[in-house]
């Protein structure tokens, strides 16, 4: 005779818990205590108890409970009968759901609107943020390193073509838009007119980097965000939560709309009169003046024009519904073949950013930078009548020390010499080990338009240090040498993307 329940010289009711469900806690006496209320049918007996309404579906406990409530009654098991299972009825084990290689299974992939484009073009690709980005366009018998000076010397001498489409895309609207980028920016908002465009930081509240991007104003209570490729899932899931659970009176509303807009950027002193043949915005410099917006149409399909520069270039990031933009792109193609326009990837866009210094987040901080550590004090609004989110962060003791890593350019003293990404830096490279490690490499490439390797850093007390030496140990014995610059090595004045 099978064993259901463990005998007791005390009646169920008052044994010790006898569990027969262990996932949901039922117990032996439940079971009996919902026999004695009338609850006699099987399916009232589990709804009563929640006997079997677990992920395993009664596959653990089910017969011993059927049992008791079978003898409870006083009928068979037989008579009591089974309740209804639910998929799976068979356990599925971690190993089936894992399986031994899940290929592009793994992990969910998006693509642009203009990917069978980059793919009939020849693009390598890599992944961010789940999208497939160009990586670099090489012609025949190029490797990354030909095909990226290949792509940067492009954009500085002509135009080149990148699709952004993967930027964070966030529609902030309502009367209390302003006071909201107010709070979670670290600089002010209030004064942003219609139809400019400005660049923000965003901080956790410990002070430290979390998110840059563009915000422009579209409307007096409406704002287009963008954000880091990688960042724009947890920037909205942030702000909503800071939106619900901190100021709830506030009156905004987000709509992530990434997926809606496709976005192509011309970049080089060429995209002015290119983009000047397909539009019906007024492109002189005067109407359309740096960080600012307009609409009209491009290749006869509406679109939304920012000019912003991420490569320090005369720069155009052209918008469209993401529906009509392989049509646009076809007729920028053919309208670029007079200036050589090139299409370039992200490695290009990654040398061009830090020739000029401007910072990947992820890349260039790492969860320990405020802004004052990457220089970029001119970014925060200490004078604003109000707080944000990070102020009292910054504020800290620890925030404030001289020695802390401090991002700087470094530039080897040999220009043949790589400083390789991620390579610790010391002051005395004769010190025994273990050596006192001052910093690291963050971002490093080889320049064209420089003539010479370069590379950017963080570095104790590094901006008080320009002009000093550090040095770099490398696995092979050998020691680096590099003269701690300024982080912007490329058009300090910032004239080429402002002509």
């Amino acid at each position: 005779m099978a064993l259901f329940q463990v005998p007791h010289d005390k009646g169920t009711a008052r044994a010790p818990k006898q569990f027969v469900d262990q996932q949901n806690d039922v117990t032996a006496a439940a079971i009996e205590l919902a026999t004695r209320e009338g609850f006699e049918s099987v399916e009232h007996v589990k709804r009563y108890t929640a006997l079997g309404f677990g992920t395993d579906q009664g596959k653990l406990g089910n017969i011993n409970g059927l049992a008791i409530a079978a003898r409870s009654i006083g009928i068979t098991i037989p008579e009591m009968g089974t309740t209804m299972f639910r998929p799976n009825y068979t356990p599925v084990t971690f190993g089936a759901v894992a399986g031994r290689h899940c290929g592009h299974l793994f992990e969910p992939v998006r693509f642009t609107a203009l990917h069978a484009w980059h793919v009939k073009n020849g693009a390598e690709f890599e992944d961010v943020g789940q999208w497939k980005r160009p990586w670099y366009f090489p012609k025949a018998g190029e490797d990354i390193h030909a095909a990226v000076t290949r792509e940067c010397k492009a954009v500085r001498d002509s135009v080149g073509l990148l699709d952004a489409s993967t930027l964070g895309k966030i529609d902030i609207q309502g009367p209390d838009a302003r006071e909201f980028l107010n709070r979670i920016y670290t600089n002010a908002w209030t004064k942003l007119d219609v139809g400019k465009a400005r660049y923000g930081l965003m901080c956790k509240e410990d002070g430290m980097v979390f998110d840059d991007g563009v915000t422009a104003c579209v409307g007096d209570n409406h704002f287009i965000m963008t954000t880091t490729t990688g960042g724009a899932a947890r920037v909205l899931q942030w702000m909503e939560l800071y939106h619900q659970t901190e100021w709830p009176e506030l009156k905004v509303y987000f709509t992530s709309v990434t997926d809606h807009w496709a976005t192509m950027t011309l970049s080089g002193p060429n995209s002015r009169k290119l983009l000047s043949e397909l539009t019906d915005i007024d492109m002189d410099k005067e109407a359309f003046p740096f960080m600012t917006w307009k609409e009209g149409n491009v290749g006869g399909v509406p679109a939304r024009v920012f000019r912003i520069s991420f490569t320090g270039e005369l720069s155009y990031e052209v918008n469209v519904q993401a529906n009509y933009a392989m049509g646009v792109l076809e007729q920028i193609i053919e309208a670029g073949k007079k200036y050589n326009l090139t299409p370039y990837g992200t490695e290009t866009m990654h040398v061009l950013r830090a020739e000029k210094g401007f910072i990947i987040v992820g890349q260039d901080t790492d969860g320990s930078m405020n802004p004052d550590d990457l220089n970029m004090s001119w970014c925060v609004g200490r004078n604003k009548p109000f707080s944000w989110i990070g102020l009292r962060g910054m504020n800290r003791e620890d925030c404030l020390r001289d020695n802390r890593k401090q991002l700087v350019g470094l530039k080897p003293i040999d220009p043949t010499k790589w400083l390789p990404e991620g390579a610790q830096l010391v002051f005395d490279p004769k010190q025994p080990i273990p050596m006192d490690m001052v910093g690291h490499v963050t971002s490093s490439y080889a320049s064209n338009s420089l003539g010479y390797s370069f590379a950017m850093g963080v570095v104790k007390g590094g901006l008080k240090r320009m002009g000093e030496r550090v040095y770099s140990p490398q696995a092979d014995g050998s020691v680096i040498e590099a003269e701690i610059v300024s982080s912007v090595f490329f058009d300090p004045k910032g004239e080429r993307q402002n002509v």
